[in-house]
């Protein structure tokens, strides 16, 4: 079992950063993949990013195209974090965001909610305009 609990978000205005955290515990790996996702109001869950480890010792971020430049995710793997810092922030933005973890090793990156077997609570990011 992995447990995840997210935290970071808040309201902010339009043009402003926030950077969410995902402190994971239980049976976690600094090979798996992680995620983050989000869901607005009204809309399904949908793939905002994902880091995984490329096999040589490196970690790589992957992102939909609608917050590449403005997003980056990182991990710190003495810490059992990922952060997802949100820069240039758009009303659009606007949903919770989860935090995801798999349970096995990915090269390729994993963008679908059906690749992660574990889910935090989820916080909320409130981007006004």
């Amino acid at each position: 079992q992995v447990q995840l609990v997210e935290s970071g978000g808040g309201l902010v205005q339009a043009g402003g950063s926030l950077r969410l955290s995902c402190a994971a515990s239980g049976r976690t790996s600094s090979i798996y993949p992680m995620g983050w996702f989000r869901q607005a109001p009204g809309k399904e869950r949908e793939f905002v990013a994902t880091i995984s480890w490329s096999g040589s010792g490196t970690y790589y971020g992957h992102y939909t195209d609608s917050v590449k430049g403005r997003f980056t995710i990182s991990r710190d793997n003495a810490k059992n974090t990922v952060y997802l810092q949100m820069n240039s922030l758009k009303p659009e933005d606007t949903a919770v965001y989860y935090c995801a973890s798999r349970e096995t090793h990915s090269i390729v990156p994993k963008t679908q909610a059906s690749d992660y077997g574990y889910w935090g609570q989820g916080t909320q990011v409130t981007v006004s305009s």
